[in-house]
């Protein structure tokens, strides 16, 4: 599948992290979260530049977001039922990896053309939005430092949001503002899925530098199923250049604190 074709070029195997916190009554329906969990990206075949490439040890952010979260939950004993999916693996660009015009065939079923071995994470999250139809959430949350696109779009310090459900972005939102966090809605219109259709598969993982953090999540979409759905894309936050006033340089756990009081403010409805 998606996720075990970008571990291709990797010695260590990849993982898929399943955590389940069941806080509230059984048959309630979870809250999935879903996070990117690369620990490190070389961009594959599709190499990345040196410089900085050492901070690609954060691009399991989104991963680790998720865990702290579930944690955090236990912790506080919310009354809540979540389950948190991580999709854990390298990328690597070694004499296995995954190589441009490549065909995968994803958890779902679906098909999908790799034109860039560096998009990466959405081939992973594919998977695990797909998996996450199993436990028929509530909601699905997926968190991921995706796409460069969100930080020339919004700079480095604003997660970009985009989804399918008004609802839960607004509850999104509200949980932002109350956190502190910073939070801006991009759009999904269904004409940026004509942008990721392939002439070979159903998809294709990159379809240039045109709006790439949306056509990113139109790509996520078309693997959530019905279930309400936003995506919070973190690339810009993940990593502080500075210290802040409770953040220190290097790696923020930004959508902790966001995520934790969206749940608190969940249990209020």
């Amino acid at each position: 599948n998606a996720l075990l074709g970008v571990a291709s070029g990797s010695n260590q195997p990849p993982k898929f992290i399943i955590l389940e916190y069941t806080g509230g009554k059984k048959r309630v329906a979870p809250i999935a979260l879903v996070g990117k969990g690369l620990t490190f990206d070389s961009g594959g075949i599709s190499i990345k530049p040196a410089e900085k490439m050492d901070e690609m040890k954060t691009d399991m952010s989104g991963g680790a977001a998720v865990m702290a979260v579930v944690m955090a939950a236990a912790d506080l004993k919310l009354p809540i039922n979540i389950v948190g999916l991580v999709p854990a693996t390298e990328n690597m660009s070694g004499g296995s990896a995954l190589k441009p015009g490549d065909i995968l065939k994803s958890y779902s079923g679906k098909t999908i053309e790799v034109l860039n071995t560096d998009a990466e994470g959405r081939l992973i999250l594919a998977d695990a939005l797909s998996y996450a139809s199993k436990y028929k959430p509530a909601v699905i949350i997926d968190i991921a430092t995706l796409t460069g696109a969100c930080i020339v779009a919004l700079g480095e310090d604003v997660i970009g949001m985009l989804g399918t459900d008004d609802q839960l972005k607004k509850e999104i939102n509200r949980a932002a503002q109350t956190t502190g966090e910073l939070v801006w809605e991009l759009p999904l219109w269904e004409s940026y899925s004509e942008l990721i259709k392939s002439d070979i598969a159903d998809y294709k993982n990159s379809s240039g530098r045109s709006g790439g953090t949306i056509t990113a999540a139109a790509f996520l979409s078309k693997f959530v199923g019905n279930y309400p759905w936003v995506h919070l894309d973190i690339a810009g936050p993940a990593w502080t250049k500075k210290d802040k006033a409770y953040i220190p340089k290097g790696a923020s756990g930004v959508t902790v604190r966001l995520l934790v009081e969206y749940l608190q403010q969940h249990l209020k409805k």
